[in-house]
C-alpha cells in the first residue's frame, strides 16, 4: 500500500512540475509507441533465431513479409514523430523539464535519438539542447545525441554510447581519444565503459543492436 501511495505521489509531483501536461502526454504516449514496436521487433527476430536486425539468417518468404512489416511500422513512427516534433520546436521550443516535466524531456530526447533519417535536424536538436540551462536536460541525454550526430556526420563519438554488433557480440563504434572516454563519461555521470558494455549485454544480449 505504501508502494502504491508513494507511485502515486511521484505522478502528481512530475505533472505539478510540467507547465505543459498536455505536451507531456503526448510525448510519453509516442515514446510507448516508438518503445512497442521496437521491442515487438525484436522479440520477433529472435524467435526467428536473429538477434539483431542486420543479422543474416534464412527466413521463408513470408517471414521476410512479416520482418518488413515490423521494421516498416518502426520507420513510419520515426518519421511521424519527427514530422510532430518539428512543429512542437516551432510552437514552444525545446521541451524542457520545467515545460514537460522530467520524464516528458526524456521522451523528447529518446524521439530525437530516433529521427536519424534527418540528421540536420538531430543537429539542430543538440545545438538546443547544449544551450538549455543546467537542470533542464540531464547530461546524460545529451551525450548519446552527441555521440549520435557526430557519427551521422562521419565523426567519431566521445561517450562511446553508440554500438553495432561485430563478429557476434556488440563493440562501440569509433571513439574520439579513447583513452580518455571514461573520464568523459564520468563527468556527463555515465558508468564506465566496461561496466557499460555488460549492462548491454544482459540487456540486449550477444550482437544485439540497441533500441537506443
Amino acid at each position: 500500500a505504501m508502494k502504491l501511495v508513494l507511485v502515486a505521489l511521484a505522478i502528481v509531483l512530475a505533472v505539478a512540475a510540467a507547465k505543459d501536461d498536455d505536451l507531456r502526454q503526448e510525448l510519453l504516449r509516442r515514446v510507448e509507441q516508438d518503445q512497442a514496436a521496437r521491442f515487438a521487433a525484436m522479440d520477433w527476430m529472435k524467435s526467428h533465431g536473429g538477434t539483431s536486425a542486420i543479422g543474416s539468417y534464412d527466413l521463408a518468404p513470408d517471414q521476410q513479409v512479416e520482418l518488413k512489416r515490423l521494421t516498416s511500422r518502426i520507420e513510419q513512427i520515426d518519421a511521424e514523430n519527427t514530422k510532430w516534433l518539428k512543429t512542437v520546436l516551432d510552437q514552444h521550443g525545446w521541451p524542457t523539464k520545467s515545460l514537460a516535466g522530467k520524464d516528458g524531456a526524456h521522451a523528447v530526447w529518446l524521439l530525437v535519438q530516433h529521427a536519424d533519417r534527418d540528421t540536420k535536424f538531430q543537429r539542430h536538436c543538440l545545438d538546443l539542447m547544449s544551450k538549455l540551462p543546467k537542470g533542464e536536460i540531464p547530461p546524460q541525454d545529451v551525450a548519446y545525441l552527441t555521440d549520435r550526430v557526430l557519427l551521422a556526420e562521419g565523426k567519431m563519438q566521445l561517450y562511446g554510447t553508440q554500438f553495432a554488433p561485430k563478429d557476434g557480440k556488440l563493440q562501440p563504434k569509433p571513439i574520439e581519444d579513447e583513452p580518455n572516454v571514461d573520464a568523459r563519461r564520468a563527468a556527463v555521470g555515465l558508468p564506465p565503459m566496461a561496466e557499460y558494455v555488460k549492462i548491454l549485454d544482459e540487456q540486449y544480449g550477444p550482437a544485439k543492436k540497441q533500441s537506443e
